[in-house]
């Protein structure tokens, strides 16, 4: 007789939920990197100087970071799967109005829109994960829809950049917008939290509860008061601020790609409009390898009995320590060179993208939401503060004093991480 496989009988709905997340990244990113596609174009049509455009690219990230916390604590509230798809229409909405605007002052308000509605948007994210999978799993579930902002931005770059020349900038934020609006009816009808979930079986329940899935935990939660010393444990903790930290670092060269690179492959290198989508495409296909490999690496690990500061740290470490190669396109002229050391430095970026993982583990239970809100707060400052650096150091047409910036803070990412945040266990905070 054959021995049955065990693993067959857990059952499989949350690979499907993933799956949505994933998806669900993708949109996300669509709508908040397009305005990089049209970044040329709209400075043409609408006289914008490149100043300018550094305060439209960080206009999202001033109300997304604002918005962290409270976004956590909303996704700590609300039910998912009635969140999830109101702040996607309504990001989408916003994203779809910017095809019918002539002023700065509009892009900057409809930007700085849907940096709000797309706020509680990975504070879900990781509270879904955290409901869904159990800690042995959860690496390479955070690595699995991460990677979605990089191989979804590598698929569509191409894409999108030939739907601007076919239909323009302005074709461009309404079929996003479209993209958005239908995926959030997609949400609402087949989304729901495992305790709710019809058609998952009692094994898989059980799998992910066993394994520290917070499914029984999360139902007793609901029911729970925010309360000021909640707030508190979210700024009290070494450990926490080195995350914190490490995300912002993080974020710098993540801003760099979503904002102003497609403007330094057209103005700075020369690059045709078509051939610098699909040159673009390339760092984020690498990016999208880096997160995978660190998800899967850094799981396996962990299942083969190495340590949370091994198996968790390595990956982010040996990423931020990639990342500064960055500044080697510095030195080099020739196009294929220049792509060979971005593409090094977001594959860093990718490795270093699972930094998720550490609120899954050292949050506390109760505030899961809440610190997550609170790294993608410090984390989302990034976007405030990257794209207007930038603007300022490439005022000139140099695009040289740009790069060793975002080297720079690679470097000061990879310290936070070795020597800021510490042992990794959950916090308990004291009563």
């Amino acid at each position: 007789m054959t021995k049955s496989n065990p693993t067959k009988k857990i059952g499989k709905k949350r690979y499907n939920i993933l799956a949505m997340i994933f998806v669900t990244v993708v949109i996300n990113y669509l709508d908040r990197t397009n305005i990089s596609i049209a970044a040329a174009a709209l400075k043409e049509d609408l006289g914008i100087n490149a100043i300018q455009m550094g305060y439209i690219f960080s206009a999202f990230g001033w109300t997304y970071s604002i918005l962290q916390i409270p976004g956590g604590i909303v996704a700590d509230k609300v039910k998912s799967r009635i969140l999830y798809p109101v702040i996607m229409a309504l990001w989408s909405i916003a994203t779809l109005i910017q095809g019918m605007v002539n002023s700065f002052a509009a892009l900057l308000g409809l930007r700085a829109s849907i940096g709000m509605f797309e706020a509680p948007s990975y504070p879900t994210n990781n509270l879904i994960v955290t409901r869904w999978f159990p800690e042995n799993e959860r690496a390479s579930a955070i690595a699995t829809y991460t990677s979605g902002q990089f191989l979804g931005m590598a698929l569509l770059l191409p894409v999108l950049t030939l739907i601007q020349d076919a239909l323009g900038w302005r074709g461009l934020f309404i079929v996003s917008g479209i993209i958005g609006l239908v995926w959030a009816a997609v949400w609402y009808i087949f989304y729901r939290d495992p305790q709710n979930h019809n058609r998952i079986g009692s094994s898989e329940l059980k799998h992910i509860e066993e394994g520290g899935g917070l499914v029984a935990a999360k139902v007793k939660n609901n029911t729970d008061k925010f309360e000021w010393n909640d707030l508190a444990n979210a700024f009290k903790y070494r450990k926490l601020w080195g995350m914190y930290l490490g995300q912002f670092c993080l974020g710098a060269t993540t801003i760099f790609f979503l904002t102003w690179f497609p403007t330094y492959l057209v103005e700075f290198r020369g690059l045709d409009f078509i051939k610098s989508g699909f040159y673009a495409s390339v760092p984020y296909l690498a990016a999208f390898l880096g997160v995978l490999l660190a998800g899967f690496t850094s799981d396996f690990l962990i299942k083969k009995g190495y340590s949370s500061e091994v198996a968790r740290k390595a990956p982010i470490i040996t990423g931020m320590l990639l990342s500064i190669a960055i500044i080697g396109a510095n030195y080099t002229v020739d196009t294929t060179l220049i792509i060979v050391f971005l593409s090094i430095a977001f594959f860093g970026n990718g490795l270093a993208s699972i930094a998720w993982i550490f609120v899954s583990l050292i949050a506390p239970k109760k505030n899961i939401g809440l610190i997550g809100g609170t790294f993608n707060f410090i984390g989302g400052l990034s976007a405030v503060i990257v794209p207007i650096v930038i603007g300022y150091l490439v005022q000139d047409g140099d695009f040289s004093p740009a790069l060793f910036f975002i080297g720079a803070m690679a470097l000061l990412g990879l310290i936070c991480y070795i020597f800021i945040v510490g042992k990794v266990e959950r916090i308990v905070p004291k009563e």
